[in-house]
């Protein structure tokens, strides 16, 4: 039994596979809407989401399979002192594999080691967004046609923000990539990651303020917002909230082939104005992301669909 915990989880050339079946889905989703026909996916979060539960959940019924759950701890018997570890122990009787976010690091790590069912890291805390990871990178192939030999500009957040470390501790293991880092210096790219990743696998970055200045060597921009729920006071979220707004004039910068993306919800840090612009593909990104939650729930329940039959 398998689970996704980090995006490190899949080798790239697994990786490959799952954004081939990805493809395959979103080209012929007729092939594969019955092929979880009888299982269920469970989804624990025990903090808001919209996109990422909602779409895992239209990724299950998508294969035809159902779903059950809870969309907050209030309404979970977490409310009332249960583990994670006796949570995951019931669920498991309950459903074939579940999805799981949580506030605190490392919490679906201890279901999964808890769990008969497979697990996948919904994000945990500040650490790991996986399946996010899993969109961004299928969005980007699906864009430019490939992973690697280009230059990427992270925005915003990159402190707090977990969908932006996933990313790059996966994209580093595709070749000739390049990383600006444009944030202020409050909310700047961890030591840790900086040193234990970039400079580990010798990537070359640079770490900016203006994004003025990082626009017209981008080919992705991948902007996020900053995260009030990540701040320990209102002072400094409100300080930092408003500190990058990318919009048209500012897109006059950036080149023609480049795309931006965006994990979402956006607050204000996009204009709606760019929405416009053809190079806006973070709602494109969103769809990509129920094609390759559901390769991926094919993938971890050891489901295979060839010829028109269900393996």
């Amino acid at each position: 039994m398998r689970h996704l915990m980090s995006p490190l989880d899949f080798s790239p050339e697994e990786l490959d596979r799952l954004m081939d079946l990805a493809a395959d889905i979103e080209q012929n989703p007729a092939r594969y809407a019955h092929s979880c026909s009888g299982k269920k996916l469970a989804t624990l979060f025990y903090e808001p989401s919209t996109r990422t539960r909602l779409s895992h959940e239209a990724a299950m019924l998508n294969l035809g399979g159902s779903i059950l759950g809870f969309s907050s701890a209030d309404s979970s018997s977490a409310a009332k002192g249960e583990s994670v570890a006796d949570t995951i122990r019931t669920i498991s009787c309950y459903a074939d594999i579940c999805a799981m976010r949580h506030p605190k690091e490392g919490a679906p790590m201890v279901a999964a080691h808890h769990s008969s069912i497979p697990v996948i890291n919904a994000g945990d805390g500040g650490h790991q967004h996986p399946t996010q990871t899993l969109t961004d990178l299928l969005t980007i192939r699906s864009l430019k046609g490939h992973l690697g030999n280009m230059t990427i500009g992270l925005c915003g957040d990159l402190k707090f923000g977990r969908t932006v470390h996933s990313l790059i501790h996966a994209l580093v293991r595709y070749p000739n990539i390049r990383f600006v880092l444009i944030s202020p210096e409050e909310l700047r790219l961890p030591g840790y990651i900086r040193h234990d990743v970039l400079d580990k696998e010798q990537v070359p970055y640079q770490q900016v303020v203006r994004l003025e200045e990082a626009l017209p060597t981008l080919d992705i921009l991948y902007m996020t917002r900053v995260q009030k729920e990540r701040f320990f006071n209102e002072e400094d979220y409100v300080r930092m909230k408003d500190f990058y707004i990318l919009d048209a004039a500012k897109m006059k910068l950036a080149r023609e082939d480049m795309f931006i993306l965006h994990p979402l919800p956006r607050v204000n840090e996009i204009s709606v104005e760019v929405d416009a612009d053809p190079r806006a593909a973070y709602f494109r990104q969103a769809q990509y992301g129920v094609y390759i939650r559901m390769a991926l729930i094919l993938t971890l329940l050891g489901i295979r669909v060839e010829g028109g039959k269900t393996w």
